[in-house]
């Protein structure tokens, strides 16, 4: 392709050299270079691409897209492209590269703090079960139809997000079902891409790191809403007060799922046990494989998505009743002494809460619930005794550990989240720094009806110690306490 025809979305201030060249690839990442790119010096949070510029230029680059020239321009046989701003200009550039991928499938997106994993998982599943061939991009894992692709963020770099979804069309895939995190919409790595629909979950506390307020965590959220095309829909949740912010400038057909309120696609509980429940769905019985009221309204969410795909409502509810809950997600392992051990990934103080409804939906005040969580290692610190305050507050016993500590002792996380208990909440909270003698302490506590929940880490197989990533599983390691017992 030739590169004046690539940046044609996009206004360079300048052009220096041939914009005729031609390219044979596209990159953020120096060391993948090769003869006939063009490589995008990208400014991150940690590493300035711009330092890379000659690099790439050893590596057979024929341009650059930069926002700072180097001194040393012009170089030959090298163009170089200045823009305002390449965070901006990279997804554009990577859709026209890959030939527009996102207009050749059906591409919905789903955002919020909680649920996201769930509902494009879910949906990916449903649509495969009507027939389609389709592709999904999640935390746990991306898949191009039926073959497993690792996934290493929540949402893919706007290149590599673009070379999937070219693989996807490529593949005869019609659907495609994507997580859209807060980190993405706000680096632009879903510029570009066109939309059929997206899914608003809700909105707690979370990546403060990152985004250092709740307002502008909320508003990387909005921004996808906004960029919503006419012909796009838009499907909120209703029961968050967030909802309406979303949905305040789109250009989508807005509508709405509740479980509690008037709504275009609307859900009664009508019993939960810990093999699944009953549902009313728009005044349709449903059997599930799934608990919790917050399961309640995910599923919601697939089936208004399915309606707005054009699935009839009998299909969608005989193929929901089929599904089963995500890996790691509420995800029960049976104990021969008789107790329930869930794994899942809540990581924040609303996901925890949630969770810990859902145990107590279904024990209805019989049986124990021993918690163990922690929290991960440089991430938003604030919601560290936030997590231990909700723990406490519904759990029997608490055992404090570790999750990820990354390049933080993992003492000093479990400090922080003990800081937020008083002396009262601590009669129920022990602190074990090893994760998988927390979890067989908690299972030593646990007797025959109770609930051990294993929270944090859900479908991830792995700690990540000083920036190293070693195996462990906490399915795995209740299955060896079980062995044992």
């Amino acid at each position: 392709m030739k590169l004046i025809d690539l940046i044609k979305n996009i206004k360079p201030l300048q052009v220096i050299g041939n914009g005729e060249v031609d390219i044979y690839g596209v990159n953020i990442d120096s060391r993948q270079i090769g003869k006939g790119h063009l490589f995008i010096a990208m400014k991150g949070t940690q590493v300035d691409g711009h330092k890379f510029i000659g690099k790439a230029i050893e590596l057979g680059a024929a341009a650059i897209l930069c926002e700072d020239l180097p001194d040393t321009v012009p170089y030959p046989n090298v163009t170089f492209v200045q823009v305002a701003s390449t965070e901006d200009a990279v997804g554009k550039v990577a859709t026209c590269f890959y030939g527009n991928p996102s207009t050749k499938v059906q591409l919905v997106g789903v955002t919020g703090t909680n649920g996201k994993t769930t509902i494009a998982t879910l949906l990916y599943s449903m649509f495969r079960k009507m027939g389609h061939k389709c592709g999904l991009l999640s935390t746990v894992c991306n898949y191009i139809d039926g073959k497993a692709i690792p996934a290493s963020h929540t949402t893919p770099d706007a290149i590599e997000l673009n070379k999937l979804l070219a693989q996807m069309v490529d593949e005869g895939c019609e659907y495609v079902f994507m997580e859209c995190s807060s980190h993405a919409i706000a680096q632009k790595r879903i510029g570009g891409l066109k939309f059929a629909g997206g899914i608003f979950t809700n909105l707690t506390r979370d990546h403060l790191d990152y985004h250092k307020t709740v307002e502008n965590y909320r508003n990387a959220k909005k921004a996808f809403f906004d960029m919503l095309p006419k012909s796009a829909f838009a499907i909120i949740n209703a029961d968050d007060k967030n909802g309406i912010f979303m949905m305040q400038n789109t250009k989508a057909a807005v509508k709405t799922y509740s479980t509690r309120t008037l709504a275009d696609f609307k859900a009664r509980l009508l019993e939960c046990h810990f093999e699944g429940m009953y549902l009313d769905i728009n005044g349709k019985e449903v059997g599930v494989q799934f608990i919790g009221k917050f399961n309640v309204s995910n599923l919601l969410a697939v089936y208004g998505t399915a309606v707005m795909l054009g699935k009839k409502a009998e299909d969608i509810l005989l193929v929901m009743s089929t599904l089963h809950s995500v890996s790691g997600r509420l995800d029960p392992v049976r104990s021969p002494e008789g107790y329930t051990a869930i794994v899942d990934y809540a990581h924040t103080p609303d996901a925890l809460e949630n969770v810990l409804k859902a145990i107590h939906e279904v024990l209805n005040g019989k049986g124990q619930v021993i918690t163990v969580c922690g929290a991960g290692g440089n991430r938003d610190k604030g919601k560290r005794p936030l997590m231990a305050q909700e723990a406490v507050r519904q759990s029997d016993k608490v055992i404090i550990t570790s999750d990820n500590p990354r390049f933080e002792e993992p003492q000093d996380i479990i400090n922080d989240m003990l800081a937020g208990l008083n002396v009262q909440q601590m009669k129920k909270v022990i602190s074990i720094v090893d994760r998988k003698e927390a979890i067989r302490t908690a299972c030593m506590m646990a007797t025959k009806g109770d609930v051990v929940l294993v929270a944090g880490k859900g479908h991830e197989d792995y700690q990540e110690v000083k920036g190293v990533k070693h195996h462990f599983d906490d399915k795995e390691v209740l299955r060896e306490i079980f062995a044992n017992q």
